[in-house]
């Protein structure tokens, strides 16, 4: 027979040789020795079914269903019970067929999970969804930042999808808790990675570029503010409107936003000869505007990258969404602030733009330095004329002081002598304050300036 043992958490149960050769131990974690004396019988009762294949008393199969996680699998290890749906189910298991089932999204929503996918792949390997733990979830984190050394709002991203699949498995009923709740997610502008591609910079670029196309696709994400590569390469001829100035942007990324599926854009004076040159020499019959991507999504942020070093510039971070943060802030000075106008552009909203885009240049810099200079050299035009003015005599205030002090020349210096030099010209213009040795002509009455 099985006995109860004491353990450091509590009481556990000890299989007999009988029962199990190797006579394990069961850990029934923070219970009393009455919890585990029911445990117990309920236990052998398991045992002798898998014996005898006898039924499960009704108090059994009640106690099986409210035990704790950990028990469970304890339980599904000695072959005592079933394995549960939660153990048939692993991490790479369920992610591939979340993902597979989820024929809803677009493909680059499931490129994204894909991406996930392989890191959870490569971290849990064979461990069931329902045996990771909250630590182990953390420490998959920890094995993003310093391993395949992901920045910090990339991570946040990768955690939020992981707590999206652990979500299906609980509306599933695989498991009942998502180890990824608590950890953050939201994503956190990092101004340290703002960077601002000046017009000196950009015309090097563009003339690295090895054809009109790409001079287009680089002029559209520099000067046109679009997503790259997603509005990019979605971009169609029949979108251009060459009489009137503007095309119309079609985005993937908020098209599921009512009225926000599309939004109209000026052909800014940098992008009409670029949209000239491109579609003079595109091939007969093309339909997008950089042809050679078919309107797929393509790498061109290696291929970019590839061109800004041709061009002796070294890759700034975040090569593309800078590219569109440039061209925001600029256009934020370029209309004097017309917030709504420059977000219906770029089709983001002011929160989003303030957080996420507009950056603080060095010329704002400088231009705000200036400034001060300016003031400085105001105040000191100011003092310059108020100390002409006493030279000249012609402050009416002092003029007034001097009315006082001719009214009467005589000074009792009372019990000043013995704080301060002896008053050998009681006709002098200096006179000493009782209370604080403040020069002050002698109309001003006793207790005068205790306010």
């Amino acid at each position: 027979m099985a006995s109860v043992i004491k353990t450091q958490a509590g009481y556990g149960v000890k299989l007999s040789p009988g029962e199990n050769a190797q006579r394990p131990k069961i850990a029934l974690g923070k219970a009393t020795k009455r919890d585990a004396i029911s445990a117990k019988a309920h236990i052998e009762r398991l045992i002798a079914r898998c014996k005898t294949g006898q039924e499960l008393p009704t108090a059994t199969v009640e106690w099986l269903s409210n035990v704790p996680d950990g028990l469970r699998i304890r339980l599904e290890k000695l072959g005592l019970v079933e394995r549960s749906a939660r153990s048939r189910w692993t991490v790479k298991a369920w992610v591939a067929d979340y993902i597979k089932r989820r024929t809803d999204v677009k493909g680059d929503t499931v490129r994204k999970w894909e991406d996930v996918q392989g890191k959870l792949n490569a971290f849990f390997i064979d461990d069931c969804i329902g045996d990771v733990t909250q630590q182990a979830a953390k420490n998959f984190r920890i094995y993003l930042q310093t391993v395949v050394r992901l920045g910090d709002n990339t991570i946040r991203r990768h955690i939020g999808i992981c707590r999206q699949f652990w979500n299906a498995a609980i509306e599933a009923e695989i498991i009942t808790k998502n180890p990824f709740r608590g950890q953050a997610v939201s994503v956190r502008p990092n101004p340290s990675r703002f960077f601002y591609v000046t017009p000196e910079m950009s015309e090097k670029v563009l003339s690295a570029c090895p054809d009109a196309e790409w001079r287009l696709i680089f002029g559209l994400a520099r000067w046109g503010g679009l997503r790259c590569p997603s509005e990019v390469v979605k971009l169609k001829w029949q979108d251009i409107d060459f009489e009137n100035s503007r095309f119309t942007v079609h985005s993937p990324k908020t098209e599921h936003h009512i009225g926000q599926e599309k939004r109209v854009v000026p052909m800014f004076p940098e992008l009409k000869p670029l949209f000239q040159e491109a579609f003079d020499e595109a091939p007969e019959g093309s339909v997008y505007c950089a042809d050679s991507c078919g309107g797929q999504w393509s790498n061109l942020g290696a291929l970019l990258s590839k061109i800004v070093k041709r061009a002796g510039i070294p890759v700034w971070p975040k090569l593309m969404q800078n590219l569109r943060s440039t061209r925001e802030t600029e256009l934020f000075k370029l209309t004097g602030g017309n917030v709504k106008a420059v977000c219906s552009w770029l089709g983001n909203s002011p929160e989003i733009a303030m957080r996420h885009y507009a950056q603080t240049t060095e010329a704002d810099m400088t231009e705000a330095a200036k400034m001060a200079v300016l003031s400085e050299a105001e105040k000191r035009v100011q003092k310059s004329a108020h100390t002409t003015t006493e030279t000249t005599g012609n402050d009416p205030q002092e003029n007034q002081d001097k009315t006082f002090e001719n009214k009467d020349k005589s000074f009792n210096c009372g019990n000043l002598h013995d704080i301060s030099e002896p008053c050998k010209n009681r006709t002098k213009n200096v006179h000493w304050a009782v209370r604080d040795l403040n020069p002050r002509h002698p109309a001003c009455k006793a207790g005068a300036l205790a306010n």
